[in-house]
């Protein structure tokens, strides 16, 4: 009875241990086909948007520290890498849905939770007793809370769409205005002893100002695309935005202001002339009819 058994399972062994071969035989056939597959384009914009919310986050915590200064470097170091990873996928062609999503959740949390604790922490966390101090965590979550309406309605579009512009104001330029601000004023605050609440009574109209235009229609100027023909069609947009790059360059937080306080204007005025033109249309054909 035992040499029998023993028979019946030397070759059941035999099986087992084809079967392990033949597996890891597949296995390392899969491995070797995965390394030869070339890596996705949308990697290397990917690692950009992800640096961007790195910052970002690492901005959140030096506010926690009191290392406001900082963090307002940090948000401009994440729009740095914002602006990086538009120009590697169109560089790498490496556009996608994923890299449109992980995007926007990175713009977020850099340009509308950074930014709003950021101000939060600077004017807002030990305010004077009075009832428009009750108002004050509303208003620094408005670049959150406006920001995600923004950031929402620019994923529909442009699945559906591709445009020439930014429709409403871009979130890392709402950012950009908060933080030269901070950065222009954070010790100068006695500029702003004329007014009543101090500099709140300029910050807190800037705030609501700035979030009402991220989820408005006006348009405003893309980064514009550093190619041949794109270059040879738009040379006066693309010199406009090589003198932003040296302002803010040679001039830091003054040239942060400098430059977006005229990106802003420029869309502003863009629209009024636009919606005057519209106007005047639309009023030459009703004298017509």
């Amino acid at each position: 009875m035992i040499q029998r058994g023993v028979k019946t399972n030397v070759p059941r062994k035999r099986r087992i241990k084809g079967r392990g071969k033949e597996f890891r035989k597949k296995a390392n056939e899969r491995f070797q086909e995965r390394i030869k597959k070339p890596i996705p384009r949308s990697v290397v914009p990917s690692f950009f948007t992800l640096m961007n919310l790195f910052s970002g986050f690492l901005a959140i915590l030096m506010v926690f520290e009191g290392k406001l200064t900082v963090a307002a470097w940090l948000i401009v170091l994440a729009a740095f890498f914002d602006v990086l990873d538009g120009f590697m996928a169109r560089l790498t062609n490496g556009d996608s849905v994923f890299g449109i999503e992980l995007d926007s959740l990175s713009d977020i949390v850099s340009f509308g939770v950074a930014p709003g604790i950021l101000i939060y922490a600077w004017l807002f966390s030990a305010p004077a007793p009075g009832p428009v101090n009750i108002a004050l965590p509303l208003v620094a979550a408005l670049p959150a809370l406006c920001g995600a309406i923004r950031l929402a309605r620019f994923n529909i579009d442009a699945k559906v769409e591709q445009t020439s512009f930014f429709k409403g104001l871009p979130i890392p330029a709402q950012a950009m205005m908060l933080v030269a601000f901070f950065l222009t004023f954070k010790n100068n605050l006695e500029v702003f002893e004329v007014f009543k609440h101090g500099a709140n009574s300029i910050v807190i109209p800037v705030i609501i100002v700035l979030s009402l235009l991220m989820v408005s229609t006006v348009p405003f100027d893309k980064v514009p695309r550093f190619n041949k023909e794109y270059m040879r069609q738009n040379r006066p947009l693309v010199f406009l935005f090589i003198v932003y790059a040296l302002t803010i360059i040679l001039l830091q937080e003054y040239g942060l202001m400098i430059v977006f306080t005229i990106f802003i204007l420029r869309g502003l005025i863009m629209f009024g002339f636009s919606f005057w033109d519209d106007l005047m249309g639309d009023d030459e054909v009703a004298e017509q009819t």
